[in-house]
């Protein structure tokens, strides 16, 4: 069994297409499906269920066949300001999310972020002692810099996975309003002004 948290959402969709592609749909999808279309990312998509993301962590204990968990969610917005939610959703849900995984001896996979390298005065490696350095600019960045750090100082990163996204953009990201990649935003302007 694979846990998608994030599976709703723009690259969780594709990845969960992508596994289905190659036969795989034992995933549970964890997401907040909220008041917006995020709900239509899911749809033609198979999956064995589907666990709202306040409701996930109280139902770890209960999971036994989680094979890998695949960490995508998260609040991705750079512009939020609200850094006690960035805290508590993006660095303290996914150490208890890592920490289950290492008790378990379940492979994690996340999603870092470009965000983290700041204004790239340390470079693009990702070094540790180098990772240990950089000074994201906005508390996006900050919160998955420190998530990065824990693994670290841990040592954990070898035992997990962490993919830096950079600009991504492709199919179902559609509901992420002012959040669409650079290249979505382009094809909109020249579509209304030519």
């Amino acid at each position: 069994m694979i846990v998608l948290t994030g599976g709703a959402g723009f690259i969780g969709s594709n990845i969960l297409a992508k596994l289905n592609k190659e036969g795989i749909s034992d995933v549970i999808i964890v997401d907040n499906l909220g008041n917006n279309e995020k709900w239509k990312n899911l749809v033609g998509k198979h999956f064995e269920d589907f666990i709202h993301k306040t409701d996930f962590l109280s139902e770890l204990e209960k999971m036994n066949s989680v094979e890998t968990v695949i960490h995508m969610g998260a609040c991705s917005s750079t512009t939020e300001s609200d850094a006690n939610f960035l805290m508590e959703n993006n660095y303290k849900y996914s150490k208890i999310l890592l920490n289950w995984c290492m008790k378990n001896k379940i492979r994690f996979i996340y999603a870092s972020s470009a965000a983290t390298y700041g204004n790239g005065s340390h470079g693009y490696e990702d070094d540790d002692k180098v990772s240990i350095r950089l000074k994201p600019l906005n508390m996006y960045g900050f919160s998955k810099q420190l998530f990065d750090e824990y693994i670290i100082t841990h040592n954990l990163q070898n035992q997990v996975v962490g993919l830096k996204f950079f600009n991504v953009f492709g199919p179902n990201e559609y509901h992420k309003k002012d959040m669409q990649s650079m290249v979505i935003k382009a094809v909109k302007q020249i579509q209304n002004t030519g």
